[in-house]
């Protein structure tokens, strides 16, 4: 009898939320089939069977949070001529182990007495969300028993606690107690008839809970500059067309400003990094995310991959391919996995700046605003002169646990530089 595992749905990606299944007990399919639709974090995937069989067992159901390894089913590798009772029989006997993905995870185990959780083990951004909703301690949190992997707390156990939950426990009194604020909580006027109440959805959840994680997590700050991109504006409208008919691409300015935050991210390397705990994790690879907005006005973070090995072509190719796949809910869970860093585009709706949240683990996300003529100051051999330039706002947020405002600043004021002295002589 082969398990049939949830696999490795990215590298960021630990966990799954079951859809639907395709298949049913009973149900014969082959090898590559699909037999069930699973969600993560922002992607929705349809996972096949590796091998050809008779489904004899499913463990778990619709809309039930999965880890990564754990197994879904059981699957007779042979189909039986007398149905499935033979079949059924054979599942508790010598099970053969089939490893779907490139990496085998722990498979979920309940956990037990002499598994506890301690004060320092990670609790979710959603838990703590719920934890608040329904006014839990964190001391009755501690006493919940964890079934993920080392104990972790998920959030079918907290739902099976409150459902059994008689009583709450009395939160112990810390000894220094934050003083509580004497404002009050504003009442949402909700008027009957004309307001109306809109559930948020899965995607959302997750984003909420990402960005308060994230503001909790990370000291921001955001520093600013303005950047003349004349020369880029002029090049790019001279040759969009020429671009489009020799590489069957749109030239847009995102490939330019990946292109340029990779090549600063080369000057400063320490800008690309993540956090755990007090050591710091410099990466090597620089995947450049793009911040970019669905049909259903949700976000989610395609990601370029090794964007400094990549010349314009390459860099175009892979943020159209991108960019469409997300406008047409096409992108995999390859396609948003990997990124350590960041950058947002605000001007496409208009901005003239942001201010930007990290997208956790990074510490950094830059944002490009609207690119405006209007009249400036050169200096120039024969003195001042006014002139139309093409101007552009850039800010960047950083964590200020690792990024101080010398690093933060001199990455910036690279990324202007870059694109200030884009060659208009740059051939396609």
């Amino acid at each position: 009898m082969f398990e049939f595992k949830l696999p490795k749905m990215g590298e960021s990606i630990t966990e799954a939320t079951i859809i639907n299944w395709v298949k049913a007990v009973g149900d014969y399919v082959e090898a590559e089939e699909i037999i069930l639709e699973v969600a993560t974090d922002k992607v929705d995937s349809e996972v096949a069977s590796p091998i050809s069989g008779v489904i004899t067992e499913i463990r778990f159901q619709k809309n039930d949070v999965v880890e990564v390894g754990t197994v879904l089913a059981l699957i007779s590798p042979q189909a039986p001529k007398g149905g499935l009772q033979n079949a059924s029989k054979d599942s508790s006997a010598g099970s053969g182990e089939l490893e779907v993905g490139s990496v085998k995870r722990a498979t979920l185990q309940p956990t037990t007495n002499n598994h506890q959780r301690t004060t320092d083990n990670f609790i979710s951004p959603l838990i703590i969300s719920i934890a608040q909703k329904e006014n839990l301690s964190i001391e009755e949190l501690q006493a919940i028993p964890g079934s993920g992997a080392d104990g972790r707390l998920q959030k079918s156990d907290v739902f099976t606690y409150l459902k059994n939950r008689k009583y709450p426990l009395q939160s112990q009194k810390s000894k220094v107690e934050s003083p509580k604020s004497a404002f009050p909580t504003p009442k949402i006027n909700f008027v009957e008839g004309k307001d109306r109440l809109v559930e948020m959805d899965r995607m959302r959840k997750l984003i909420a809970d990402h960005m308060v994680y994230s503001k909790q997590t990370s000291p921001h700050v955001t520093s600013f500059i303005e950047v003349d991109v004349t020369n880029l504006v002029q090049w790019r409208n001279e040759n969009k067309e020429a671009f489009q008919a020799k590489y069957q691409q749109k030239l847009t300015f995102t490939p330019v400003f990946v292109q340029a935050v990779a090549m600063a991210i080369q000057d400063y390397p320490m800008i690309n990094v993540s956090v755990d705990g007090n050591t710091i994790v410099v990466h090597q690879d620089i995947n450049i995310g793009m911040a970019t907005a669905l049909p259903s006005g949700n976000l989610i973070v395609p990601v370029v991959k090794n964007a400094n090995q990549k010349e314009l072509v390459a860099l175009a190719t892979d943020v159209n391919f991108l960019a469409d796949a997300a406008r047409t809910n096409q992108l995999k869970p390859e396609h948003i996995q990997g990124s350590t860093f960041t950058i947002s585009n605000v001007g496409t709706f208009g901005s003239l700046m942001g201010t930007p949240i990290i997208n956790q683990p990074e510490v950094a996300i830059l944002a490009f605003g609207l690119i405006k003529k209007r009249a400036e100051v050169l200096s120039t051999p024969q003195g001042d002169e006014i002139a139309i330039r093409s101007m552009m706002y850039l800010s960047l947020s950083f964590d200020h646990r690792v990024v101080d405002g010398f690093l933060g600043g001199s990455f910036l004021r690279k990324v202007g530089d870059y694109l200030e002295q884009f060659s208009t002589q740059q051939s396609i």
